[in-house]
């Protein structure tokens, strides 16, 4: 199949949170997208029989073998991250896109920001000098409680890792996208706060919900609710950030901060239209978001004029409007590649808290 769109139809499976999202984005940029579900092989190649592409946004444990069908059937693929639960589960699937000249991306869709894209712009050209220190977390509440359930607390469905692969991997990709630098080696700590959940019998836990099931079952927790990364780079580079589920207060606070030679720039999710920039000599500066105002390279991500707020929807938006326009040329959203870096860099964050001590990051050989 030719890496060419013909404006088919676009298949969603999975209709919860993460679904219904994809689908309201597709739906902004023109696209004709359904929400199907599927729980065998069976079932997924007859709810995706007649799409052009498909966008995996299941749980976990699903992602590998959905897009491994989705590719033999010739269909261009958008997975949620992770990849899959783990790096052998998901180098085939680099090869098998490869193979069949097919589109293929993993949802890293934090990088679309205007103003992550400007402090990335800032960073290119030098303005921040050579960066030497990346601080930051990535911090929610949603699992603050015992009684706060969820299918990503099971390993079954979630894999091996929660905090990290689920939300850690969206402050990587970012910290990594922004500067250019590359995470090589680690040492993690990892802190399971609660040992036991309380998992609903009789209704669904939908994700960031806060029903409390009056039935319920007590089950053991392995994954984490929160983790510590200290970090080297490829370069002369140090970091540092922190993961975190069960931070009361804190809804989706993913702040970046990026400290160089010449000057520094943060960025903070719950204020995603707003740039802090730091210099030792002259006052500081908050950069609002402005098309006008910002870097060549960071203007097409802004959508809206100045003074008008753009946040998280926007940046699915802004990510699928990249990943089906008509000739890509070099791809410029992130692919299954990426996906198998973040997955390295958990599993070598789970051997570190394992051993206590720094473990390397592979270098990516895909």
């Amino acid at each position: 199949m030719s890496d060419g769109m013909n404006g088919g139809v676009i298949a969603v499976v999975g209709n919860g949170f993460m679904g219904r999202t994809h689908l309201e984005a597709l739906h902004r940029i023109g696209r004709t997208a359904r929400v199907v579900s599927a729980r065998t092989p069976e079932q997924f190649r007859d709810a995706t029989q007649d799409a052009e592409a498909v966008h995996i946004c299941t749980p976990n444990a699903a992602h590998a073998w959905m897009v491994d069908a989705a590719l033999q059937a010739g269909k261009h693929v958008l997975c949620e991250k992770p990849l899959a639960i783990s790096t052998r589960e998901a180098r085939p699937l680099v090869a098998l896109a490869r193979t069949h000249n097919l589109r293929h991306c993993t949802c890293y869709n934090l990088r679309f920001y205007p103003m992550v894209q400007q402090m990335r712009a800032m960073c290119a050209a030098g303005d921040l000098g050579e960066i030497r220190i990346l601080q930051g977390t990535y911090s929610q509440d949603w699992l603050l409680h015992s009684t706060d359930w969820n299918w990503r607390a099971d390993p079954e469905s979630g894999g091996p890792s929660r905090a990290l692969a689920d939300i850690g991997t969206h402050w990587c990709d970012m910290a990594e996208h922004v500067t250019g630098l590359r995470i090589t080696s680690l040492c993690a700590d990892l802190m399971t706060v609660h040992k036991t959940r309380q998992r609903p019998i009789a209704q669904r836990a939908e994700t960031f919900s806060r029903r409390e099931s009056k039935k319920s079952l007590e089950i053991s927790i392995q994954t984490e609710d929160f983790a510590s990364v200290m970090f080297h780079t490829n370069g002369e580079a140090r970091g540092s950030f922190t993961v975190s589920q069960v931070s009361a207060g804190r809804k989706n606070h993913l702040r970046l901060e990026v400290y160089g030679s010449r000057g520094s720039a943060a960025w903070d999710q719950e204020r995603p239209n707003e740039l802090w920039i730091g210099h030792r000599d002259t006052p500081n500066q908050v950069l609002l978001k402005d098309p006008a105002l910002l870097a060549p390279a960071a203007r097409t991500y802004a959508a809206y004029p100045g003074g008008h707020a753009e946040g998280y929807p926007d940046t699915f938006k802004q990510l699928f409007e990249r990943f089906y326009q008509p000739n890509p040329g070099e791809p410029d959203y992130p692919q299954f590649s990426d996906g198998i870096h973040q997955l390295q860099i958990v599993e070598a964050a789970l051997e570190s808290h394992r051993s206590r001590g720094w473990v390397a990051v592979p270098a990516s050989q895909t």
